[in-house]
């Protein structure tokens, strides 16, 4: 068995006085609260760096317009800008690259019936009714929406649409203070941007579509960390 699989399981024991039979899918919540910790000093980094390049969007507009018909040197003044400021455009990347490791371990953990030549045995393991292994479809074959297992993705689903209405507000706001306005050639919108603007407050509902689709193990690391996600947001950028 992986090491990963031990982590879990030595998790789930530690947890098993507590959750009980739901102790692996407890296991996965701290796993993941684990991982967040320690991504935490970049997701800091990243709204320090969101900030200084929003102290930095009237020095770029001024930019926009010495170089509206040359947008090869617009590029190259505005990287030196951010060079000069030691400012990273890509910064606020990175918590979100980090994370995904974690994410395609626990979808391959919960994924494969055997790991390592031996019975992956946290598939027996349940979120009260709903098997960690099992997804929404199985649920739904099972007993239904209704049903025991049918139930415990509902309030999953009901947590996610709560978590996105929630980010949706606070991007709306965001963009309303601070519009995006990227420009090309002759000072001209960049196509399609317009577009991008209207559906980003949506992306958060897509986590919906993740949870019913995943295994219920992967769905428990998405939930917990969108969740994380939006907290730890909030008080970053408030």
């Amino acid at each position: 068995m992986s090491v990963f699989a031990r982590l879990v399981e030595q998790l789930a024991d530690l947890l098993q006085p507590l959750f009980h039979a739901s102790a692996a899918a407890a296991a996965i919540v701290l796993f993941t609260a684990l991982v967040r910790l320690l991504v935490h000093p970049l997701s800091r980094a990243a709204a320090r760096g969101q900030r200084a390049r929003a102290e930095l969007q009237p020095r770029i507009a001024e930019l926009r317009k010495q170089h509206a018909k040359e947008p090869e040197r617009l590029q190259k003044a505005v990287l030196e800008l951010h060079a000069e400021e030691k400012v990273s455009p890509l910064s606020g990347c990175l918590p979100s690259l980090l994370q995904l490791p974690a994410f395609f371990l626990l979808y391959h953990l919960f994924s494969n019936t055997s790991i390592g030549g031996e019975t992956n045995g946290l598939l027996t393991h349940e979120l009260f009714a709903a098997p960690l292994g099992g997804r929404w479809a199985d649920a739904l074959s099972g007993g239904g929406i209704f049903g025991a297992a049918g139930l415990v993705y509902l309030a999953l689903f009901a947590l996610v649409a709560a978590v996105a209405a929630f980010n949706y507000r606070r991007t709306k706001l965001m963009m309303a203070k601070n519009p995006v306005t990227v420009t090309a050639g002759q000072g001209e919108q960049v196509p399609g941007l317009g577009a991008v603007n209207k559906v980003m407050p949506f992306m958060s509902f897509f986590t919906l579509v993740t949870v019913a689709v995943v295994p219920l193990a992967a769905a428990l690391y998405v939930v917990t960390s969108t969740t994380w996600s939006a907290v730890e947001r909030a008080a970053l950028y408030r």
